[in-house]
């Protein structure tokens, strides 16, 4: 399943569904040293999570593939995003430099959520082939390609054609358990969802069930007992009003032994504005959102204000930037959220994270999240045993939290990754 989106590919080669590799013309080998020599340059910008090199490798063998930008004619961007079935959007962004300049193309391919990963492979590399063709047509390689054609309906369902009208259901369950001399321990989790995804709107209805159970025997000393239960359901529906404007609202039940928390019971409305159209959220995003929340809290025990039960307002801003480039990416969060109208009760998170290719052969990558701590208004009024500060049973007092990394990275030699061996797996 494809959409082929805007871009300078000659409109006789838009049939192509396609490509066979220079293996297809068994009649005429081409050593790989004169392949090497005629073909195109490749960096595959994207990630191994969902993207299998190796295969790619394997099944087009007519490009050369290199390990960074400065090195490529063809640089192709690859991002994701979930779609409403929990199958996936994939745009490949193919750039042409060097001779290809200005030789563009955006290509999308769609994943269904009970693909194989095989079939996921095979269907993104066809995509991937399709892309490249204009890039070889006027390259001695031209004779070996073959291109054939066969007829598909559109891959998105409509209501009449979909028996489900968009809805997906899921269920997990998971469990794990640890034994030993001196430790015993077990968990599960129960999950369930219900999720539907249309142009116009977003609705999302999910619950969850975590409990985790540990018994230590320490010799001469008591035996410690630990559990921790975390208990949530919650529903969301999100409106589109334009390309840039969204509103919406939801509710949510939680309970939780580590927040102290014996139910939470919220409410609220929310709108979010995208300075960029949100139909080029795969390579830039800057969203703005605002929601107010209503909530009702019940404690498992008095808190250090004293309080069994309260009612309280709140509010959160919260500014998002992802940015995917050529020369690398970068995204960053801001939020802010106070307590109405006591809003020295506060919290502001920072987080961000960037990659960039400096020149060639060196990147480098920092990222960090800082948070200014203000709001802990449910934590217990009494001094905690050592073994709840130890196990992490219950959430800690902080006026911050702070974590940073930092990266410069640095590879030289061969400029190519044509390669594959699968020894040893990847040692």
């Amino acid at each position: 399943m494809r959409r082929l989106a805007a871009s300078s590919i000659p409109a006789g080669l838009l049939l192509a569904l396609v490509l066979a590799s220079p293996a297809a013309a068994a009649a005429q080998v081409v050593p790989q040293d004169e392949v090497r020599s005629v073909a195109p340059n490749v960096f595959l910008d994207g990630n191994s999570r969902y993207i299998d090199f190796a295969y790619v490798k394997t099944e087009i063998t007519f490009v050369n593939y290199v390990l960074e930008r400065q090195s490529a004619d063809i640089h192709i961007i690859v991002t994701r995003e979930q779609t409403g079935s929990g199958g996936g959007e994939y745009t490949l962004s193919f750039i042409g430099l060097r001779k290809y300049q200005g030789r563009n193309a955006t290509l999308r391919y769609y994943s269904k959520p009970t693909d194989t990963a095989d079939e996921f492979r095979r269907g993104f590399v066809n995509i991937l082939k399709q892309g490249l063709v204009p890039y070889l047509y006027d390259t001695p390689l031209a004779e070996f390609i073959s291109v054939t054609y066969s007829q598909k309906k559109d891959f998105r369902p409509t209501p009449a054609s979909d028996p489900w009208h968009y809805w997906v259901f899921g269920l997990s369950l998971r469990g794990n358990g640890e034994f030993e001399d001196q430790h015993q321990g077990y968990s599960y989790q129960v999950n369930a969802s219900a999720n539907r995804t249309t142009e116009a709107m977003k609705f999302r209805l999910y619950a969850g069930l975590n409990f985790s159970h540990n018994r230590y025997e320490i010799p001469d000393e008591p035996t410690i007992l630990s559990e921790t239960k975390r208990k949530s359901l919650s529903n969301s529906v999100f409106k589109s009003i334009d390309s840039h404007w969204s509103w919406g609202g939801g509710w949510s039940l939680y309970s939780s032994t580590y927040d102290n928390a014996r139910l939470f019971t919220s409410v609220g409305p929310s709108v979010e504005y995208n300075i960029f159209p949100y139909a080029e959220s795969t390579r830039r995003e800057l969203r703005v959102q605002y929601r107010v929340n209503f909530t009702l809290r019940d404690y498992y025990e008095l808190t250090v204000f004293g309080k069994e039960r309260e009612n309280l307002f709140s509010q959160a801003l919260q500014v998002v930037l992802e940015i995917k480039e050529p020369w690398g990416s970068a995204g960053a969060s801001l939020q802010g959220s106070t307590f109405i109208p006591d809003i020295k009760y506060n919290n502001l998170r920072a987080d961000f994270g960037v990659y960039v290719n400096l020149f060639r052969g060196f990147s480098f990558n920092v990222g960090g999240q800082y948070s200014r701590i203000r709001d802990q208004l449910s934590l217990p009024g009494r001094d905690y045993t050592p073994e709840e500060i130890l196990l992490q049973l219950k959430r800690l007092a902080s006026g911050y939290y702070l974590r940073f990394e930092l990266g410069l990275n640095y590879r030289f030699g061969s400029i190519y990754s044509n390669v594959v061996n699968p020894r040893f797996g990847n040692v």
